[in-house]
């Protein structure tokens, strides 16, 4: 699984991280809400060994990430903004960083990997240039099945997206999580963590506040909540 085990990372007097444990099973998804530096991208940014934690570890099935780089093989990234090459096609940009971690394709399992991330088929070989957020993500995802990942890191991936886009995405979360991959999504939108999580969390000045499986709370009890939390 992915675990926060003890978390802290301090930038000289400031605490960005306190303490922070929590789980992400194979198969759940674990919504993270907090304000504007509360900690969320800090969190991913350790996972991703972009960052060191002043104490406690970032481990991905039981193997930490700092003494073993290679371990961070079995995540995606998937950013708010998802980075792309802009003058490569959809086919083109997931047999690009397909390559990248290591797998070659033929086309036709490349068109299935977009096609698994609900990319109209339209767009396969348009350039990424074209491609609205929405759009992006679902290449992001579809890289993300390529490289075979065991667990997805999403920052904030429904802002800005329209209501149609936020319903694809979420059911596409849910079909990932059926086939056993983890997510670990930091968000602002209330209604969208209860509508796609599992578990929930609420994040307080680096602080893991509270947690809740969102079969047990309603949108407006957890925006109830997360206003008397913050």
């Amino acid at each position: 699984m992915l675990e926060a085990k003890k978390l802290e990372k301090r930038y000289g007097e400031h605490i960005a991280l306190k303490d922070l444990s929590f789980t992400v099973a194979p198969g759940e998804i674990f919504c993270l809400l907090g304000q504007n530096g509360a900690g969320k991208t800090t969190t991913i940014n350790i996972f991703l060994g972009l960052l060191k934690p002043t104490s406690g570890e970032a481990l991905i099935n039981k193997t930490s990430v700092l003494e073993n780089p290679q371990i961070r093989t079995s995540i995606a990234y998937i950013p708010e903004i998802v980075e792309l090459y802009n003058n490569f096609s959809g086919i083109e940009n997931i047999d690009f960083f397909s390559r990248l971690a290591g797998f070659k394709y033929t086309k036709d399992e490349l068109v299935s990997f977009l096609n698994q991330a609900n990319l109209q088929a339209v767009a396969h070989n348009k350039k990424i240039a074209t491609y609205s957020k929405g759009m992006r993500q679902k290449v992001g995802i579809a890289i993300a099945l390529a490289k075979k990942a065991s667990y997805i890191l999403m920052d904030e991936p429904t802002s800005g997206l329209d209501p149609k886009a936020s319903v694809e995405f979420a059911n596409l979360c849910k079909k990932l999580a059926v086939k056993g991959v983890g997510i670990f999504m930091t968000t602002h939108d209330i209604f969208n963590a209860v509508n796609i999580g599992s578990r929930i969390g609420i994040l307080k000045e680096g602080s893991l506040k509270y947690t809740t499986e969102t079969a047990k709370i309603t949108a407006q009890e957890l925006q109830d909540l997360y206003i008397k939390t913050i």
